[in-house]
């Protein structure tokens, strides 16, 4: 069915960015001043409707200044002239996590209530690029429709957006940004008309869409430009969101009509004019990015299970749960994710605002991080373990605790400080029940500690801090296992043994060989290693190779000079200490790197400066991987630094781990052809990853794990294939217009002294060999949730012990057979209490996972993401329930008492 011709359906609407070449308050208060001005003209029927961005935080914002406007503006949503969300920040969706957009759904969700009804359309009209979970996302909390832009095939208007599930959602492609049509009166005439041929051309059945609106502007109202558009022969007709997806989709799904084109994964196809992905934005500013890794697994691996632990201890009757109370605790985790989400809009979390800016999104990172800090704190406080260091320090015992943020039970590394009387050192550790540990002492300071709480005077003590190091075993799924130190005179204390030389090897000899065991290693002059897999025989050079180019670009796109320049370190110092719990090599080295580029920005500067690196490199007796962790100190301007494994040759695809599902790839060139028209954006083979990239099978398999560095690559050149992680992209620039990867700007061209990126940064990456790095297992995911969620532990309070070896059996959920999503909370927006366990399978075979369910739980219920129920499930005589999951399949369930039941 053809709609007529000479129909244009328009919404008025606006983007707001919270932040970007302003800071908050800057934008906020000419917000109060659009939502007034729009307000007025909704009232006088100036404009038929309006559309209020699609994030409910601009609600929030508004209020705090004009908490009057609340009634006006809820009647106007009400009568669904006024629209809003359905997210409450419009977040870069493949920067954060998936939990992060389920808890910014919900928080919309929670406005929807307060202020009358949301948008049911999933609009996303600005994001660089769309993760292949977004279709089972919106599918989950009830919407069908998507409207995209960037990132989605330009040829195609309309199709079927498809995540690896089979969820799939009616996609609309528009540019959201189109307010210069109607903006000038002149002229509105001929836009219009050159705007509906463009739009026909595309989409020659209609209907036509003119999203009039863009950029924190106040459009044009249709309704002003009746009378200069009418010699264009085409009619305006004011529609809302809601309306004309239920045209579009009609229309679409006509049985006259063709079947609509499908599109299967993530949305990150190369765009035609000004439809830019603006890859860069991966790498800018990765210390945003970081902040952000941090913040949001803290509170989805540690804080939100011991809240429910906590929870479901104080409905079954359990003593443990005693001395905090729930509401307060909920309120504190709320707060946090409200910081953290307030963190997740595009230009925030992207790295592409002004300094101002990021200072701010830093600050409220440490914020949620301190508030999360305390909330697990205090949990673990609620279950018998102190852990401040108050009081005098310990001369004979310290009891430990390492807690897990795994929905399994798990053995891993633990890096642990403990402080004790100086001149004491730690002699021996064993667990709670007497099993004697194998330890390591990896340095000793001394320091002044302080402690205050609310029952605890301020204290300072002069202590010993020892770093130990031990792998602890069998840690209960979202628990904890208890540990004895044993103290005694620290001129008593085993000290591991250690060699080292203090510059590289000479040239033309070979380096000194490391034996860990599994692996033969050496440490080559550039600081990248030389490995030998014993258990396979597969050898490797140059893995973890740092490389240093130039970089022309601005905080969107990478840009290389014409005349580059590539700079390895240089080593000065290696250290070896092997002990029964790891072997680990210290590296000292510097990079001399150019300290800018020239001032045609065509090259790099010959003139110098050293950029000092710290390199540790881990190997954990019987694991099958090497864990480095990298410390720069950047005093060089425009560049980037990237950390480089060696594929094999002949690998033509790598796969990658995004949300819930892995995406396979092509390895192709580094940088694809340099557009030579106005508009234009070169491919780049970056990618947004979020735990794991792995290459090849069998023997010859290698994977990359990260945590918080999203840009990967893997790119041919020369004849050698290579696997990169970029750390950091140091760049001065919001955005250029005389890049050659992109040829226009992408925002205002604005200094930005602070992307730059001086100072420390500290990488933590990890690399596996053979079988346990082949893509489509589950031993890779589960490894790669291992090393983004490590075990944290914890010393006890001076003279404190731990009330039993380890934690409560039955007081959390475990899971076999599969990834946990999430523990948490039910939120405050489902009906009844309980907590929600979220399980997927990330390979793409069908798989069964157990669930071993806390004691007490009577009844699970399979819902969507949302929480909506959508039916009961059977659970066995012994507590058990078996999912049976497809691939990439995802399940939410929620687990309640007979006392968490909604009631009627």
């Amino acid at each position: 069915m053809t709609e007529a011709l000479d129909r244009c359906h328009v919404i008025s609407h606006v983007h707001w960015d919270r932040e970007w070449y302003r800071g908050f308050d800057g934008y906020r208060g000419r917000l109060v001043e659009l939502v007034e001005r729009v307000c007025d003209s909704l009232d006088d029927d100036t404009y038929a409707s309006f559309h209020l961005d699609g994030q409910t935080v601009v609600l929030a914002d508004v209020l705090e200044i004009r908490p009057d406007l609340e009634p006006r503006l809820s009647a106007l949503i009400g009568a669904g002239r006024l629209t809003v969300g359905p997210w409450h920040v419009l977040a870069d969706n493949q920067l954060v996590s998936a939990e992060n957009l389920v808890r910014n759904l919900f928080r919309a969700r929670r406005w929807g209530n307060r202020i009358g009804c949301l948008s049911t359309v999933g609009y996303s009209p600005d994001a660089f690029g769309h993760p292949a979970d977004l279709p089972r996302l919106l599918s989950g909390f009830g919407m069908d429709t998507a409207l995209v832009w960037r990132g989605a095939p330009p040829e195609l208007g309309r199709f079927l957006w498809r995540s690896l599930d089979g969820s799939e959602v009616f996609t609309v492609n528009q540019s959201y940004h189109q307010t210069e049509v109607l903006w000038d009166a002149d002229t509105s005439g001929s836009r219009l008309r050159a705007y509906v041929d463009a739009e026909r051309a595309r989409l020659p059945l209609g209907p036509c869409l003119l999203l009039n609106g863009g950029d924190h502007l106040v459009p044009q109202p249709p309704s002003t430009r009746t009378k200069h558009t009418a010699g264009s022969e085409v009619t305006l007709v004011e529609t809302t969101l809601e309306a004309f997806f239920d045209l579009a989709k009609g229309a679409a799904l006509d049985r006259e009509a063709a079947p609509l084109p499908i599109v299967d994964g993530e949305l990150r196809t190369l765009g035609n004019r000004l439809t830019f992905l603006l890859p860069g934005t991966l790498s800018a500013r990765t210390y945003v990015k970081l902040a952000n890794e941090r913040a949001q697994t803290l509170l989805e691996r540690f804080a939100e299970p011991q809240l429910a632990r906590f929870q479901h201890a104080a409905v079954s009757g359990s003593e443990d749960a005693a001395g905090a109370n729930p509401r307060s605790l909920a309120g504190l985790l709320d707060h946090a994710w409200d910081l953290v989400i307030k963190n997740a809009p595009h230009d925030s979390i992207c790295g592409c605002s002004i300094d101002e800016v990021h200072r701010a999104t830093t600050v409220r990172a440490e914020q949620a991080q301190e508030t999360g800090e305390l909330l697990v704190r205090r949990l673990l406080l609620a279950d018998g373990l102190d852990t401040r260091r108050y009081g005098t320090p310990p001369v004979d015992r310290v009891d430990l605790v390492v807690v897990s943020g795994q929905g399994d039970d798990t053995s891993g590394a633990v890096v642990v400080e403990v402080a004790t009387d100086v001149g004491r050192g730690i002699t021996d550790l064993r667990s709670i029940d007497g099993t004697p540990m194998s330890f390591e002492v990896e340095s000793t300071r001394i320091e002044t500690v302080f402690e205050a709480d609310l029952d605890l005077m301020p204290d300072s003590q002069e202590c010993a801090i020892h770093k130990v190091a031990f792998r602890a075993v069998d840690v209960p799924a979202f628990g904890w296992h208890a540990y004895t130190a044993e103290l005694g005179d620290a001129a008593a204390v085993p000290q591991p043994e250690t060699t080292g030389y203090t510059t590289s090897h000479p040239e033309g000899t070979e380096p000194e060989t490391i034996d860990t065991g599994r692996f033969r290693l050496s440490v080559n002059a550039d600081a990248s290693l030389r490995v030998e897999d014993r258990e396979t025989g597969v050898r490797r050079d140059q893995v973890g190779l740092l490389v240093s180019v130039g970089d022309r670009g601005d905080s969107y796109n990478y840009d290389p000079p014409a005349v580059d320049l590539a700079v390895h370190p240089t080593v000065s110092a290696v250290h070896v200490t092997q002990t029964d719990v790891r072997t680990r090599i210290l590296i000292d080295a510097s990079m001399l790197l150019p300290t800018a580029l020239t001032d045609d920005r065509e090259s790099r500067r010959t003139d110098c400066v050293p950029v000092p690196l710290r390199v540790e490199i881990e190997h954990w007796a019987a694991s099958d991987r090497l864990d480095w962790t990298v410390t720069v100190d950047n005093r060089a301007d425009d560049h980037r630094l990237r950390f480089e494994v060696p594929l094999d040759p002949s690998a033509t695809e790598w796969t990658a781990d995004q949300h819930w599902c892995a995406i396979t790839r092509p390895i192709g060139p580094a940088l694809g052809k340099l557009p030579t028209e106005r508009g234009l954006e070169a491919e780049q083979g970056v990618a947004p990853v979020h735990s794991w990239a792995s290459v090849g099978t069998g023997a010859g398999a290698v994977a990359v794990l990260t945590r918080g560095l999203p840009e990967l690559q893997a790119s041919d050149a020369d004849g050698s294939n290579v696997l990169a992680v970029t750390l950091l992209r140091a760049v001065g620039w919001m955005s250029r217009f005389d890049l050659r990867t992109r040829t226009t700007g992408a925002g205002p061209m604005l200094a930005v002294p602070e992307a730059q990126c001086q100072g420390l940064l500290t990488a933590h990456l990890a690399v596996i060999f053979g079988l346990g790095a082949e893509a489509g297992s589950l031993d890779l995911s589960l490894a790669a949730a291992r090393h983004r969620v490590p075990l944290v532990a914890y010393a006890l309070r001076p003279g404190a012990t731990s009330p039993a070896a380890r934690s409560t059996t039955g007081r959390a959920p475990r899971v076999a057979g599969a990834l946990v999503s999430a523990w948490k909370p039910v939120d405050e927006t489902t009906a009844g209490q309980g907590s929600v366990l979220r399980i997927g399978n990330p390979t793409p075979l069908t798989r069964t996972a157990t669930v071993t369910l806390p004691t007490g739980v009577l009844t699970v219920d399979r819902a969507r993401i949302d929480e909506t129920v959508l039916g009961d499930l059977p659970v066995a005589a012994d507590g058990t329930l078996t999912v049976e999951l497809g691939p990439f399949a995802v399940e939410t369930l929620i687990l309640r008492s007979s006392d968490e039941r909604p009631r009627p």
